[in-house]
């Protein structure tokens, strides 16, 4: 129906009024900067095209390069032919394969958990997860800071069940604890959180919040989708670079990125995990990952476990970068991720550099309000192990050039 009252009838007000409003994209579209969108055309993995130019790609979460490993491609290619392009059904009706049910086992042990269960996202696996394990008589807290998957499922829960959420200061223990202190002793309590926050790379302190954890008789969730493959022993992820693998209840985490596909999984305790396979309409509603999908992450696995090198180099990299901006006179906090948060503090300053990085044939992610708060415009530069020593130094001379014409040096 076209936007409009017809002639003769009161106008009522529509649920389109909203879409018809001036947005931040068309302010930023008239600017001339508008940094979404982009489209790859080709991608050789530290370098794609986009717009018909060679870019070097510096904004992805292809942590370990692995999107264009041969072992991943030809795994995913070898599964199109053997099943087909779609599993084409969940996985409680005809939607299982023998490598849903391979990938689970691996994932398992490789987390050291006795159970994994894999969804279709990695958006719907905190979803899924998070939703049906509790009632109306439990409560959430929740980092402020935590990815908008986990906030959707507590969303879903306060809804639906009327489930009391507590959000926290983020990464601040203190806080939380004031926050336990005040619910019933006896509640089911959970406590959600990123192991590393997808945004500025800061890693939860999990060893204080696994202590208020057992203090307060709570279950410990965590979303280790930037942390597999970056953190912990082979890149086990955030409890085992804590050494609290056995502390954390459930963890969850996604394919789109280390792993090279798209997907995710849970893995925990076995009973537990059965009674998500049962209970969350997540999983039980959706199609089942489809074949290449599940190769593509299965022969990840295989490529994450057996060259560790790749896991260093990530981290090279990521060092490379952070101190040369941080010589530079760029604020950039120090980290142990793949991430590197360029802080602007101004949205036209942000967009700004992106788009003379863009032109220098950088790309990186700007975030800027609503994505961030007012106030906290940064660019995000994601390293990937597949970068080599002339990428870096592109990377680090653009940065250069354009800070200084933009004197943000």
């Amino acid at each position: 129906m076209a936007h409009g009252t017809p002639e003769g009838l009161e106008y009522r007000g529509s649920i389109f009024d909203k879409c018809y409003a001036v947005t931040k994209a068309d302010q930023l579209r008239n600017t001339g900067i508008y940094p979404y969108f982009r489209a790859i055309q080709e991608s050789e993995g530290p370098e794609v095209i986009m717009e018909g130019r060679k870019i070097v790609m510096a904004g992805s979460n292809n942590y370990l390069g692995l999107t264009t490993h041969p072992k991943v491609k030809e795994a995913a290619i070898k599964a199109i032919e053997q099943y087909g392009t779609s599993s084409s059904g969940s996985r409680f009706l005809t939607g299982t394969l023998d490598l849903h049910n391979e990938l689970e086992l691996k994932l398992a042990k490789f987390m050291g958990k006795e159970a994994a269960l894999l969804f279709s996202t990695g958006y719907q696996t905190s979803q899924g997860v998070l939703f049906p394990l509790v009632g109306r008589s439990d409560y959430i807290f929740s980092d402020h800071e935590n990815h908008a998957s986990i906030v959707a499922g507590m969303l879903l829960a306060r809804g639906a069940l009327n489930t009391p959420v507590v959000r926290y200061h983020h990464n601040d223990m203190e806080d939380l604890e004031k926050r336990l202190q005040r619910v019933p002793a006896k509640a089911g309590k959970v406590i959600v959180t990123d192991g590393v926050f997808s945004t500025f790379g800061d890693i939860v302190p999990l060893n204080t919040l696994c202590s208020l954890a057992q203090k307060y008789n709570a279950q410990v969730l965590i979303d280790d989708a930037h942390s597999l493959g970056v953190l912990g022993e082979g890149g086990r992820g955030t409890a085992s670079h804590y050494g609290l693998s056995h502390e954390v209840d459930l963890v969850f985490s996604t394919f789109s990125k280390t792993l090279a596909s798209i997907g995710g999984f849970v893995g925990g305790e076995k009973r537990v995990i059965d009674y998500l396979k049962h209970e969350s309409s997540a999983f039980m509603f959706s199609c089942s990952p489809s074949a290449s999908a599940t190769a593509a992450a299965l022969a990840a696995l295989h490529v994450l476990q057996t060259e560790p090198e790749l896991i260093r180099k990530l981290h090279f990299n990521a060092n490379v970068i952070r101190k040369g901006l941080q010589q530079m006179g760029y604020d950039v906090p120090d980290g142990q991720t793949a991430i590197v948060p360029v802080l602007l503090y101004d949205d036209a300053k942000a967009c700004q550099l992106w788009q003379g990085l863009y032109d220098e044939g950088i790309f990186v992610n700007v975030f800027i309000a609503p994505a961030n708060p007012p106030g906290r415009a940064m660019l995000r530069t994601s390293l990937m192990a597949s970068l080599e020593g002339n990428h870096l130094f592109r990377i680090l001379e653009a940065y250069k050039k354009i800070g200084k014409r933009l004197r943000i040096i």
